[in-house]
């Protein structure tokens, strides 16, 4: 355990999260390295067994195991340590300060979602004497969630991704909720459609052949695109958007090249395989698709025992009674599902979710504190 990881204040999760939000993960570059290494000290000093997965120089997933028997699965949480650039509007306080005012706590990343790795942490580091000879827990601290779940999708495509991650029964992802209980979030399926023809004078465009018309024509097609699926009840039906069409090099001549990109949010139910085939056979010949994103949805019915045990804990937090939701925003819970053999998965954290993203980012306080029990709560109810 490194000097400076000696004295933190591993039992307040506030404290970690200020610890975490001082360290810049801006993403790109991400350098989540300072975070996950500062992580793995403390929790292999609490007996767990960590490993760091590196997919790319410094940028590093931390997992983090301890406990397991055969007959149990053990319980998994997730959370992401880059965070998202600043952006260009000025911040009234410094963006890696930290700093407490009032009931809030300010700083990148404060709500998405260092506050949520830092409650779950401190948690597991609370409990780990209590549930190492029980089903057990597993962590898994990513990097590169921001630009398209990159560290978990490099994770479950090694070779060794089931030793290094194993089975879950349950699965937390602590993304901002406010620490209301989420049962889902939507996929996102983003596509670069392209059209190719032939170059030629502007003056002589019946000796070309313009690509542009091809590509418009393309996306006139999917203006009023029918999944032929049925709406979800809580998701509704999938979306089509066309974000960004190019095409052409200058006004006097034929474009020989032109593409357009098509973002796809999907809902339970919806197979993106399908969805790839039946826009093939909507555009037409002579259209190229790309994948640029393949992020599936995530859902789990709210009538699920393991779901209703957790909405009752958080429950207790709220006055009025909390009813089944599902959000906007795709996480890694997309990519780890699969491989942890598609455990009941919810969306659960501290972070305020209007916050994500924004300038002068901040978590109330006592979220974090009331995320870190109910946290120790939900891992004592699946490993007692």
């Amino acid at each position: 355990m490194s000097a400076n990881t000696a004295s933190t204040p591993v039992n307040d999760a506030v404290a970690l999260t200020q610890i975490l939000l001082r360290m810049n993960t801006i993403n790109p570059p991400g350098n989540e390295d300072q975070c996950t290494h500062y992580l793995a000290d403390l929790l292999s000093a609490a007996g767990y067994d960590c490993r760091l997965v590196e997919f790319a120089p410094r940028r590093s997933t931390l997992i983090a195991r301890i406990g397991g028997r055969p007959d149990k699965p053990p319980i998994c949480f997730t959370g992401h340590v880059d965070v998202v650039p600043l952006g260009s509007a000025k911040w009234s306080h410094d963006p890696f300060g930290a700093e407490i005012v009032g009931d809030k706590l300010y700083g990148r990343g404060s709500s998405d979602m260092k506050s949520g790795v830092a409650a779950f942490t401190v948690a597991a580091i609370a409990l780990a004497d209590q549930i190492k000879d029980s089903a057990g827990l597993t962590l898994v601290i990513t990097a590169g969630e921001e630009t398209g779940c990159e560290g978990a999708f490099h994770l479950v495509g090694m070779e060794e991704a089931a030793e290094i991650l194993g089975k879950a029964g349950a699965l937390v992802v602590a993304e901002p909720t406010g620490n209301e209980p989420l049962v889902g979030h939507k996929g996102a399926f983003w596509l670069k459609a392209n059209a190719t023809g032939v170059t030629a004078h502007g003056s002589m465009p019946e000796c070309g052949d313009n690509a542009i018309y091809k590509i418009a024509r393309a996306a006139l097609a999917l203006e009023n695109f029918d999944f032929g699926t049925a709406p979800h009840a809580l998701m509704g039906q999938g979306t089509l958007n066309i974000g960004t069409m190019h095409g052409g090099l200058n006004i006097n001549s034929v474009p020989d090249a032109a593409e357009m990109t098509i973002d796809i949010r999907t809902v339970a139910g919806q197979d993106h395989k399908q969805i790839w085939g039946c826009l093939c056979n909507r555009m037409g010949p002579g259209i190229g698709l790309q994948t640029l994103l393949d992020v599936g949805s995530v859902y789990t019915a709210p009538e699920d025992p393991w779901m209703q045990s957790v909405i009752g804990r958080c429950q207790t937090h709220f006055d009025k009674p909390l009813p089944p939701k599902i959000v906007s925003y795709f996480t890694d819970a997309a990519a780890l599902r699969e491989p942890l053999g598609h455990p009941p998965t919810v969306i659960l954290g501290p972070g305020e979710p209007r916050m994500a993203h924004q300038t002068d980012e901040f978590c109330y306080v006592a979220r974090i504190g009331e995320a870190e029990q109910l946290f120790r709560h939900i891992i004592l109810d699946w490993c007692k």
